[in-house]
């Protein structure tokens, strides 16, 4: 991505030289699944991590709190630049959709962070909170990325950040209270899986847009499809456990995150990403 000049967003808080204390954790099914999708990139023990986030041992959070960090590191600099991407890209899309565009915040944490949603271990990766309408990121994920899963490229990364930036659309458009609402199933055509779909092609929505302004690079597209296929719920599953259970995604599969992307990022138009009307996902 060629991110020169672009401006950086100042909705980014840093908070990675703060530590923080481990509040108590209660697990939900999404959290487990997520450990699960996080073991199978760092290649640690999925009970470990589970051990880790319910109290049962000490993580690095605590070992590590206070250390320093500079804010203007590569990885914090181009978080700040893409979110500024995402916002020029929403502030323009959303108004079509009849709604104004309510910037979130973006905080980047280490090993564990406090949210409106609990405290959080990075083993989660990166999540929105719709209780506080924040992103939170561990830049350390960016590099598990490449390197387990081969997901390389800045655009590979920018894609992950849209993601996020995708549900914090969805809880503008209220999309997400009407899924809560009705309750969050699972399995491979459930709200779940269309929730987190639709962010992929709101993701490609953001792609269109810095397509037009000239941000790409050659090969900014094919990272991108790389990272949706390596994160896909059939992938993480079959490095995980060796077999894919589809009565379990909560995401999606490779090809279809690739798909929705490519639906957002060829049309630029959010109305062309209601998943939860399709037929076939």
């Amino acid at each position: 991505m060629k991110l020169g000049d672009t401006r950086q967003s100042s909705n980014v808080q840093d908070r990675r030289g703060g530590g923080g204390k481990r509040a108590g954790v209660a697990l939900s099914g999404g959290t487990i699944v997520l450990v699960l999708v996080v073991s199978a990139i760092t290649g640690k023990n999925p009970l470990t991590l589970l051990g880790e986030m319910s109290g049962g041992q000490q993580t690095s959070a605590a070992s590590r709190s206070g250390a320093p960090v500079d804010p203007n590191d590569p990885g914090a600099v181009f978080t700040r630049k893409v979110l500024a991407t995402t916002e020029d890209a929403w502030s323009e899309a959303l108004p079509r959709m009849g709604a104004r565009y309510v910037e979130p915040t973006l905080v980047l944490f280490r090993d564990g962070v406090e949210s409106a949603c609990g405290f959080q271990e990075a083993a989660v990766g990166p999540f929105y909170c719709p209780g506080d309408q924040m992103a939170y990121i561990d830049l350390e994920f960016f590099d598990e990325l490449q390197k387990k899963l081969g997901a390389e490229g800045d655009f590979a990364a920018g894609y992950v950040i849209a993601h996020e930036v995708g549900h914090h659309v969805q809880k503008l458009l209220g999309e997400s209270d009407r899924v809560r609402a009705a309750g969050k199933d699972k399995g491979p055509t459930g709200n779940a899986v269309r929730l987190e779909l639709q962010a992929d092609c709101y993701a490609g929505v953001w792609g269109a847009h810095v397509k037009k302004k000239g941000i790409l690079e050659i090969g900014d597209i094919d990272e991108a499809l790389g990272a949706a296929t390596a994160i896909g719920d059939d992938t993480l599953q079959r490095r995980a456990k060796g077999r894919v259970t589809p009565e379990s995604f909560s995401h999606g599969t490779g090809e279809q995150r690739v798909r929705w992307f490519k639906k957002g990022m060829e049309s630029g138009d959010p109305k062309a990403c209601d998943t939860f009307a399709a037929a076939s996902l």
